[in-house]
């Protein structure tokens, strides 16, 4: 199956809240994702705030054309704040 994003929404400094197609949801921090050139804008948390999905390319994306992969953001590991919560309503 092939994975897109359908939902995005910056919630801290680095932080993304994500839904995926298959349902999925999560929170991720991408601080430490945010290296070389393309990616040295988003270090500014008021220019990270700009994220957006993407329409083409099911993805988020940010103004200077920075972009990460939808399955590398599925894969990631959720924030420890939102797998904590996961873990005490289950």
């Amino acid at each position: 199956m092939i994975i897109h994003i359908t939902q995005v929404r910056v919630f801290a400094p680095y932080s993304l809240e994500l839904a995926f197609t298959d349902g999925k949801r999560k929170q991720i921090n991408l601080r430490h994702e945010l290296y070389g050139p393309i990616f040295e804008p988003l270090r500014d948390p008021a220019y990270f705030a700009q994220a957006r999905l993407d329409p083409d390319t099911h993805t988020v994306c940010w103004p200077n054309g920075a972009d990460f992969a939808p399955e590398f953001l599925y894969e990631m590991e959720p924030e420890e704040s939102s797998r904590v919560m996961a873990e005490t309503t289950a």
